[in-house]
């Protein structure tokens, strides 16, 4: 891989699977994008050889303006550095595993916007309600109690609220039943159970979102290319300590 041009083409998306179907066995360079995984795939099922670098490590090798050309420009360049790290393409049941984590995840941020509206709403008539998903049941009793001074209105806004949160609660505890099922089938993910403090869902999300040990020479190596990943996906805590200030103006 010499980096020397041998043609400037701007293709669409079927005109390039139909370029590499064409072109004789290559070394193929992407950024590892959202849908890098899938064209690896495609792309070395036509007999090319593929390797991704991650975004991060292109970036300085950008001379100019940042466009498609320059970013393919820079990638090759990358590619060339004899120290350049590569990232292994995800299979299809790894970004399946992926994609119901995530679908998990914005569950849970979901729910977790409603319970605050929901304490938002009862704090304005008096009501404090503690943090937490199990204080929900006390705002059911409340509501029940027939000493309840809330406005119909609200009690009825209140109960959509419960309603929609008991809602999205099936919903995570369904993709949580099918995580921990998911994790019982790959050896990756059984084995990382037997360390401890890592439950199914840990696994199952290190498993589908870290990248190949095989990839590095050393443990700290992947720790290292991993800190982005798990801060992501809500494996590492902050860093750094959180200032909580209460006061107004």
């Amino acid at each position: 891989m010499t980096g020397q041009v041998k043609f400037r083409k701007k293709l669409t998306r079927l005109q390039f699977r139909q370029f590499i179907a064409d072109h004789a066995p290559a070394v193929v360079v992407m950024e590892a994008c959202g849908s890098a995984s899938y064209w690896a795939r495609e792309i070395s099922r036509l007999g090319h050889s593929v390797k991704l670098i991650a975004p991060q490590y292109v970036r300085p090798f950008v001379k100019r303006q940042k466009n498609d050309m320059a970013d393919a420009e820079a990638i090759v360049i990358a590619a060339q550095r004899p120290e350049m790290r590569f990232v292994e393409p995800k299979t299809e049941e790894q970004q399946a595993r992926a994609a119901l984590f995530r679908a998990r995840e914005r569950l849970v941020h979901q729910r977790t916007e409603l319970v605050n509206a929901l304490r938002g709403l009862l704090y304005e008539f008096g009501q404090v309600l503690p943090q937490g998903i199990a204080q929900i049941k006390r705002v059911s009793a409340l509501l029940d109690d027939p000493a309840c001074d809330l406005p119909t209105l609200v009690q009825d806004e209140c109960r959509d609220l419960l309603a929609q949160i008991s809602e999205k609660t099936a919903r995570i505890e369904a993709r949580t039943r099918l995580a921990k099922q998911l994790a019982e089938q790959t050896d990756t993910a059984r084995r990382l159970q037997t360390m401890p403090g890592v439950g199914p869902l840990t696994a199952l999300a290190i498993e589908a979102f870290g990248p190949t040990m095989e990839t590095f020479r050393r443990g700290w190596g992947w720790s290292r290319a991993s800190i982005h990943r798990e801060a992501r996906i809500g494996l590492a805590g902050s860093r750094r300590p959180v200032r909580r200030i209460s006061g107004g103006c």
